[in-house]
């Protein structure tokens, strides 16, 4: 029989689902054929609207074996298993002449747990903690939730926390789900013939395509727990998150709270002799944090570290003592003891990596008014795991409408360990670049408006005249407005004070769920939205609702964020630009995800308002702009204000 040609398969998937054929889709599909055949490398560029599942599924699921796709958002993940890959496995059976299986695999505390549903969370009479099932009762939010989720534990298929609607507290969810580390093991566990994590995996070992997420992609590549089944081809979505969610799993934590919880989960099952040990050094422990100022630690100072040698040694003790211990006085022995265990490890892994030290790790503390102090350790850079745990066994493909960084790839490259783009060397992979572009005009469709005479933002304070502007251009723009603020504190008193003096409804983040809040923003025209970091990224509203996106300013990393300054600093000291490669980076990749959000249909027409006269006047200003969607460009205010009138006026004109 004749093999099928990728043309025709890309034809009968784009019809299936009602879409259309584009060029850049076309190109897209080649070049991820190519590398799989192979096995090489490449970053693909792919604007909104360029049908990018298609043209990555469509070559994966001609390829015959196994594909694991990894996104960074819940969003992607269930369009691709609830509407893309259905359809498109349908539509491609008649020429495959097979039906080529998928399914989607979540951390394991994504799943419920059975045991603990039945059998319910070991935990120690000092913390005063109730049977939750007998003792919650049905008025408390808490005990409506447990019951909820006990009901539903009888119908769901999947027990993944996302497939339960309306949703439930974090304290609800985690009373009934566990970490991998606190899992008994389906062998062990009286409920493992039942387990839906385990039938996540059983499915996934199945499965020509398997989804997941870049932490759980983080988890299996870098931690060497092997959760992800073998697989010959990676295809990361939304990979301009993927440094970012890799350092999050890369990153530990150690806060006086998790020490006390892991004295007394343990106190019971250790001599009283280790367990003293263990109080003793968490006692000094949280002595040392209660004085504790915010800021990286370029030298751990003496009280910090003997407190942490005392914290890893006695824990390293209690580990030893647990792994012998069985005491069939104690209900449920294994439950007590993998938790008391998890919690103990934890301990240890943070206490003995920050001891240890490493120029390769940075090492600070965080303070929040309610929670107190945080000790947290992160990788200086992750792109030498990156190249060694990700690319040197299987082919992969990056995509993102966010790759190209000041117009090229090597920024983005950089970052994940990947040489420039054309310089090959030993153990370098190889890789190739594709701007495969959008399909729509941006220069007919969307003006990139900066707004020059403005003052240069400061760290602190109102900026008066920024919100004399955003009132003019949203009173042009007859309200349509995404807002999109560098911080919450500029969010609200923005919100504040424009509510004051418009008509206008103004909606701000935190005010409701996020999904309820796009919701009333894409009903109504007249209303805008204001928001911070999810936002940036979040909303896709194509049409009148969504006619002017601002941007309060350019989003710089705080200066004094520990990572992100040391990342800087590391930089400079290799005799490269600090500035341009971490903090305009990171900024304008966080620009061109918010402009990104104004154009998401053909038919869409609007503006991009920066109120930050630096992307006009600044050196770094030309890096930014070419990362952005290639609109019209202009710092003419009364230019910029007649054409937001005239878009108003031809969306009402239509109706809308």
């Amino acid at each position: 029989m004749t093999k099928p040609s990728l043309p025709d398969l890309l034809h009968a998937a784009v019809t299936a689902v009602g879409g259309t054929e584009r060029p850049g889709q076309v190109a897209m599909a080649e070049a991820v054929a190519e590398a799989i055949d192979d096995n090489s490398h490449r970053l693909i560029q792919a604007g909104t609207g360029t049908g990018k599942s298609l043209g990555y599924l469509v070559p994966a699921l001609a390829h015959g074996e196994r594909v694991v796709v990894a996104t960074a958002t819940l969003a992607l993940q269930r369009q691709l298993v609830e509407r893309d890959l259905p359809r498109t496995v349908e539509a491609l059976h008649p020429q495959l002449r097979r039906r080529p299986q998928f399914a989607m695999l979540k951390g394991r505390s994504n799943y419920l747990c059975l045991h603990r549903l039945h059998e319910g969370a070991p935990q120690d009479e000092e913390e005063g903690l109730f049977d939750q099932f007998e003792a919650a009762t049905a008025t408390s939010k808490l005990g409506k939730d447990l019951l909820r989720l006990r009901d539903w534990s009888d119908e769901t298929e999947t027990g993944d926390r996302d497939d339960l609607t309306p949703g439930v507290s974090d304290k609800a969810w985690a009373q009934i789900s566990v970490s991998s580390r606190e899992c008994l093991g389906a062998t062990k566990c009286a409920y493992g013939a039942e387990c839906f994590a385990e039938a996540a995996r059983e499915r996934a070992k199945l499965a020509d395509v398997v989804v997941t997420n870049h932490a759980l992609l983080a988890i299996d590549a870098i931690q060497g727990a092997p959760v992800l089944p073998p697989h010959e081809v990676l295809i990361v979505d939304e990979a301009h998150e993927l440094v970012s969610r890799v350092t999050g799993v890369a990153t530990g934590e150690l806060t006086p709270g998790q020490v006390n919880r892991a004295v007394k989960r343990s106190a019971k099952l250790v001599n009283e002799k280790i367990a003293d040990s263990l109080q003793t050094a968490a006692e000094t422990f949280e002595r040392v944090m209660e004085l504790a100022l915010p800021g990286r630690l370029e030298v751990v100072p003496d009280d910090l570290g003997y407190a942490l040698l005392a914290l890893r040694d006695a824990s390293r003790n209690v580990i030893s003592a647990i792994g012998g211990t069985r005491d069939k006085s104690v209900q449920d022995e294994d439950a007590v003891r993998k938790q008391a265990l998890a919690a103990v490890e934890g301990i240890h892994s943070v206490a003995e990596r920050i001891t240890l030290g490493s120029e390769y790790d940075v090492v600070w503390y965080e303070r929040h008014d309610r929670f107190g102090a945080t000790l947290r350790v992160a990788p200086l850079s992750v792109s030498g795991l990156l190249r060694e745990k990700l690319f040197e066994e299987r082919s992969v493909v990056l995509t993102s409408a966010t790759l190209k960084l000041g117009g090229d790839f090597n920024g983005v490259a950089a970052s994940m360990g990947l040489s420039p783009e054309g310089v090959e060397g030993e153990d370098v992979p190889v890789w190739k670049g594709l701007d495969v572009g959008s399909p729509f005009d941006y220069p007919k469709q969307g003006i990139l408006y900066v707004a020059k005479h403005l003052a240069t933002p400061g760290r602190e304070g109102t900026r008066g005249d920024m919100v004399d502007e955003l009132a003019e251009l949203i009173e042009a723009a007859g309200g349509r407005t995404l807002g999109l603020f560098s911080s919450m504190r500029g969010a609200k008193a923005a919100a504040e004070e424009l509510r004051e003096r418009l008509e206008h409804p103004i909606l701000l983040q935190g005010e409701e769920t996020l999904g309820e809040l796009i919701k009333a923003f894409a009903a109504d025209p007249k209303t805008c939205l204001f928001g911070t970091l999810s936002l940036w990224q979040g909303v896709d509203v194509p049409g009148p609702s969504c006619q002017l996106v601002i941007m309060d300013r350019i989003p710089f990393p705080r200066p004094d964020d520990p990572l992100m300054s040391a990342r800087q600093k590391s930089v400079e000291e290799r005799g490269g630009n600090g500035f341009m490669a971490v903090a305009a980076t990171h900024a304008a990749l966080l620009m061109a995800q918010g402009a990104g959000r104004l154009v998401r249909a053909t038919g869409d027409r609007g503006v991009v308002a920066v109120l930050d006269p630096r992307l006009a006047t600044a050196r770094y200003g030309s890096f930014v702009r070419a990362t952005l969607p290639d609109f019209w460009y202009t710092t003419d205010r009364n230019q910029v204000r007649r054409s937001l009138a005239a878009i108003d006026a031809t969306a009402k004109a239509d109706g809308k």
